[in-house]
């Protein structure tokens, strides 16, 4: 990248100090023709004067800059001419009267350019055409001089630039470089290191500010990843523990009444073991799942009451409010699979009532879920904690309830797909579980006439 920037850059400058340099050549050498013509024009017109006179003498006199004069009759014939041209044939090139050409001319036995100017004056005699030539010795070596030193400091000018974008770039990228490096170092098992930040308020610092709250993120992951894993095998080496000594003892016992209850008891915790591997499946597709929000319609009481219908009778009574239908988009699995958890925590923690209440905000664009327990009230330290994987209370687990400590975390990243979220409320003698979803708007039509049935 340094060589190739650098390469650009140059390759930039030569194509601009190319055309600068051909325009300014260019510009010159015509300024330079220009000077040279309007001294050559005045010498001839001051040679027609004379002819027109009738005053020609010869030889005729050069003035400086000019190389010769030869004057033509109408018939080609040699009228006058400057010292040396005299006794020689006519040399000017045939050309229109009054008219300039440039061209080589071997007037003293030496090639050289040459700005030629004609005029026609009228004599005594007749018509005579006046032929000057002018050198451009010295505008050819001007041209020549100015090409050499353009192209000096063209040179000198391309090094340069060339050097300053080699040593720029590579201080430009000596960071990123950095930067690489550091990232290549860093291993599945170094993810507390972090990339340098240059101090300078750039891209490169930016870059590097986003490198490093990649890792941290990174970092996070992997220590809630390991803490997940040393949770889960505690939780699942307790009762593949206790299933182990119940089969271990049912084989060893032959009194039926006792083999009946250790396989029961077997039974119990295979059930147990079951939903947690259901839980954690659960879990990691949550993880996995590419979280854009279901747009399913779901109509949130029908299935409020579905799901109440389908649990039974649970140790303690449930008490529904939900008095209007309120359509979301979702995933209705998954939304019931919220609402069942919340009601399995409800029922664990609950004194001796649980209340469901659904209502529209329609004001924040809100659908709220409140499931609602009589049981001990969260204390606000406690109100996150709850909804960490594998996380319990000392009396939950003193309660030994049964819960696996997944339900309200599965709960949370249910709502958190749905752009939802859940939340513990304060509450004196009570804890009340919160579920936000958002409701897309209502039609104009709709709420005109929602209007004019409360009018």
């Amino acid at each position: 990248m340094r060589a190739r920037t650098t390469l650009a850059a140059c390759a930039s400058v030569a194509v601009v100090l190319a055309i600068a340099s051909a325009a300014v050549i260019f510009l010159l050498r015509v300024n330079l023709e220009r000077t040279v013509e309007a001294g050559a024009r005045e010498q001839a017109q001051t040679v027609a004067r004379l002819a027109t006179d009738g005053r020609l003498t010869s030889p005729l006199p050069l003035d400086h800059g000019t190389d010769f004069i030869q004057v033509l009759d109408a018939h080609r014939g040699v009228v006058a001419a400057s010292q040396n041209l005299t006794g020689h044939p006519p040399l000017a090139p045939s050309g229109h009267p009054n008219g300039h050409r440039t061209f080589n001319l071997d007037a003293r036995g030496h090639a050289h350019h040459q700005r030629v100017t004609s005029i026609t004056a009228t004599t005594p005699t007749g018509p005579v055409t006046i032929y000057v030539g002018a050198s451009l010795r010295t505008a050819d070596a001007a041209e020549d001089l100015t090409t050499a030193a353009l192209a000096v400091l063209s040179t000198v000018l391309l090094l340069t630039v060339g050097a300053l974008t080699w040593r720029a770039t590579g201080r430009a990228l000596r960071p990123v470089e950095a930067i690489r490096a550091e990232v290549a170092a860093i291993g599945d098992r170094d993810l507390n290191r972090r990339v340098p930040q240059p101090r300078s308020n750039d891209e490169i610092a930016r870059l590097a500010g986003t490198m490093n709250a990649m890792l941290q993120r990174l970092e996070a992951a992997g220590t809630r990843q390991r803490r997940f894993i040393a949770d889960a095998s505690h939780e699942l080496r307790s009762p593949l523990t206790v299933l182990r000594t119940q089969l271990e003892v049912a084989l060893t016992h032959s009194d039926p009444d006792v083999h009946t209850d250790l396989v029961a008891g077997a039974l119990e915790d295979t059930e147990r073991l079951q939903a947690l591997a259901a839980d954690l499946l659960l879990l990691a597709r949550l993880d996995t799942t590419d979280h854009h929000r279901p747009t399913e319609p779901v109509d949130l009481t029908d299935l409020v009451h579905t799901t109440l219908a389908a649990r039974g009778a649970g140790p303690h009574p449930v008490t529904v409010h939900a008095p209007t239908a309120i359509t979301v988009p979702g995933n209705p699995l998954w939304l019931r699979r919220l609402l069942t958890n919340l009601l399995d925590n409800a029922q664990r923690h609950a004194a001796k009532h649980i209340t469901v209440r659904l209502t529209a905000d329609r004001a924040l664009g809100h659908a709220v879920l409140d499931v609602t327990n009589d049981g001990p009230p969260i204390e606000p330290a406690d109100r996150e904690k709850i909804f960490e994987r594998f996380a319990r209370l000392d009396d939950a687990r003193s309660r030994d309830d049964g819960g696996t400590g997944l339900g309200l975390p599965i709960a949370r990243d249910i709502a958190a797909i749905h752009q939802g979220t859940l939340t513990v409320l304060d509450a004196p003698a009570a804890t009340t579980f919160r579920t936000r979803l958002p409701i897309p708007p209502e039609p104009p039509q709709d709420v005109r006439a929602r209007q004019g049935a409360a009018g």
